[in-house]
């Protein structure tokens, strides 16, 4: 009796982020301290493995993978939707776009009865237009939600047809064989929208003429407004809708002048690939990764070892480099916990999707079962909110 009393009380005293882990056959995972990992799974155009793992309090990063349906009738199209959403100054547009941006393509996908930039561009739109609307609803009992953001990478792959759209710095890289060689060789697909870009610098000089200090070094570090790193994103409202940007929010995310137009964009680059025979696999992960490795180290990682682990690999090969640039071991680096964690390396969240020729060239009215599988295991609530009752620490670094 005295144990079965300990149990409930164990069950009961559990760490607050562990009610986002799921346990569930659905999730098909498996957890070893702050990482979560699948190994191995299939999809409508060939295998996938998945890895996740937490350097936050409460893990920020959100994934998924959709595989079957991709819109609301069964006459499809059929396909692969993947999705990495790397939150900042908290999960809660994370979450929010795990819960809602493909059930928002799906609706899209069937008005339109096809797969399309325009199908994609309508549903970031309308994850965009959800989460403001959150904020709208809570601000007088939550107003930091409003600091609260996320990049958001997506890949679509229909009809032989690739779709890549992004919003920030997570990145999509395809590994492509060279016949002649037998090299693989990296393919860097999404457009990125960080300021440390020269690229992305200028065009928020010419979106602004009129604000010179629209970007800002900052401990050597190029920010927009000197809060922020990334560009675009789903949420920041605080930097796209001036009513939000006042007290109570929090003083250092508050602008001395009020802004007329959006500082920050939720419009994604979208680019179309057609898959040809030599495209070997797809690595999408967010930042946390690429702060380590090289797109060619990616690539190396996968194609010299098996398919099935390839995602947890990725991240271990990162978390090694993350240990030996602050000159300590591995195995130590894995003994901290969530937390302080964040001092050594970012959440970091890894899909790869792996191509089989015979699958992605069949047609996208071929029916398969539907399968969705949630980066973490996690099986979110809708309009969850995590608790926020100190300055998010992240908003600034994203």
């Amino acid at each position: 009796m005295l144990s079965g009393l300990m149990n409930f009380l164990r069950a009961c005293f559990r760490p607050r982020a562990d009610r986002y882990v799921h346990a569930g056959s659905d999730a098909g995972g498996r957890q070893d301290g702050l990482l979560w990992y699948k190994d191995t799974g299939q999809h409508f155009n060939g295998e996938f493995s998945m890895a996740v793992v937490q350097a936050n309090n409460l893990l920020e990063d959100q994934s998924q993978l959709e595989s079957g349906c991709l819109s609301l009738q069964e006459s499809g199209p059929y396909g692969t939707f993947v999705g990495i959403y790397d939150g900042h100054g908290g999960p809660e547009t994370s979450r929010f776009i795990n819960e809602h941006l493909f059930q928002h393509l799906k609706r899209f996908t069937t008005e339109h009865q096809s797969m399309s930039v325009e199908v994609i561009r309508k549903a970031f739109q309308a994850t965009e237009e959800g989460f403001v609307s959150l904020v709208s609803r809570n601000w007088p009992m939550k107003p930091q939600i409003a600091a609260v953001g996320s990049c958001c990478l997506v890949g679509v792959i229909c009809s032989g047809i690739l779709y890549i759209a992004n919003l920030g710095d997570s990145r999509a890289v395809l590994g492509r064989l060279v016949k002649a060689t037998g090299e693989v060789l990296p393919i860097q697909l999404s457009s990125e929208h960080n300021a440390s870009i020269e690229s992305v610098r200028q065009e928020l000089y010419s979106l602004h003429p009129d604000d010179s200090q629209i970007v800002v070094l900052k401990h050597n570090v190029w920010r927009v407004k000197g809060l922020i790193q990334i560009s675009r994103s789903i949420g920041d409202v605080y930097l796209k809708k001036a009513e939000f940007n006042r007290e109570p929010l929090y003083q250092k995310f508050r602008l001395r002048e009020p802004f007329r137009r959006p500082i920050l964009s939720s419009e994604p680059s979208i680019s179309v690939h057609q898959l040809q025979l030599q495209d070997q696999f797809i690595i999408f992960a967010s930042d946390g990764l690429w702060e380590h490795l090289t797109n060619q180290d990616a690539v190396d990682i996968v194609q010299n070892h098996p398919r099935s682990g390839s995602a947890r690999r990725l991240v271990k090969a990162a978390l090694q480099e993350a240990a030996k640039k602050r000159e300590m071991r591995y195995s130590d680096l894995k003994k901290i916990d969530r937390g302080v964690r964040r001092h050594f390396h970012d959440d970091i969240t890894v899909i790869v999707v792996f191509l089989d020729s015979h699958l992605v060239s069949r047609a996208s009215t071929v029916k398969s079962p539907n399968l969705s599988v949630k980066g973490g295991g996690v099986n979110l609530r809708l309009n969850t909110l995590a608790p926020c009752t100190t300055p998010p620490t992240d908003a600034a670094t994203a």
